[in-house]
């Protein structure tokens, strides 16, 4: 088993990519460098996180600490989405939708996961 076999990272992966398209192709040109730039990178930071709590998976304090860290990246991400709709950056509302669902989802699968792993998590 490798961290492509979870769930929650098969998921983090499809919002930074869906995110990461969105910003360089439906945000005017000044946004894909200012807000554009912090919302991949929380986005991405999500699926990092994952990996690296993964690797820690021994240690299971430290594999919490990192999905937790993976958790806060997602609300993060669902803030700067919020934020460049709000502002009308990112003008397709439908789009957004998608997106805000995705990160809900997202922000659900931590949560139970995290749960998960204090709850039945054995070295």
């Amino acid at each position: 088993m490798t961290h492509r076999d979870l769930e929650v990272w098969k998921t983090a992966r499809d919002l930074g990519i869906a995110i990461h398209k969105t910003t360089m192709t439906e945000l005017p040109k000044y946004e894909i460098y200012e807000q554009g730039s912090q919302i991949r990178r929380s986005a991405k930071s999500v699926r990092a996180n994952i990996v690296e709590g993964f690797g820690r998976r021994r240690h299971k304090h430290d594999y919490i600490r990192s999905l937790t860290y993976a958790r806060a990246s997602a609300l993060e991400t669902q803030d700067h989405l919020e934020c460049l709709h709000e502002t009308e950056s990112l003008k397709n509302s439908s789009l957004f939708d998608q997106l805000h669902a995705m990160a809900d989802q997202l922000g659900a699968k931590l949560y139970r996961f995290i749960r998960s792993v204090e709850q039945h998590h054995r070295v």
